[in-house]
């Protein structure tokens, strides 16, 4: 990943909400909520969810899908992973296998 797409990606994530529908997803990968659904977890109206939707597709961290008159968003677990290799590619000396960093959830995401 090159520096100009991690520094979109943190851009992009620097809200709280935009953080809490990013690990909503997640958390529902690989089927995706339809916007409906994320609305019902997240405490957000219809205006602003669309606008940190846009935000996160926009920096490649989301898909969406169209299905009739709904909208599918999907995290882009790819594209989260080669962040995260992103951040750990030089950790112990470029040997981040070495650095025995588990990946435990450590806070629950917020429902409305």
């Amino acid at each position: 990943m090159e520096t100009e797409h991690a520094l979109r990606a943190f851009m992009a994530l620097s809200s709280r909400a935009r953080l809490d529908v990013l690990r909503l997803l997640v958390r529902h990968s690989p089927d995706g909520l339809v916007v409906s659904d994320i609305l019902s977890h997240i405490a957000l109206s219809p205006s602003q969810l669309s606008f940190h939707l846009k935000a996160l597709t926009q920096a490649a961290l989301l898909t969406m899908q169209a299905e009739g008159r709904f909208l599918r968003y999907r995290a882009d677990l790819t594209r989260l992973r080669e962040l995260n290799d992103f951040l750990t590619a030089e950790c112990c000396g470029g040997q981040p296998e070495q650095c025995g960093v588990t990946h435990e959830p450590l806070t629950e995401i917020p429902t409305r």
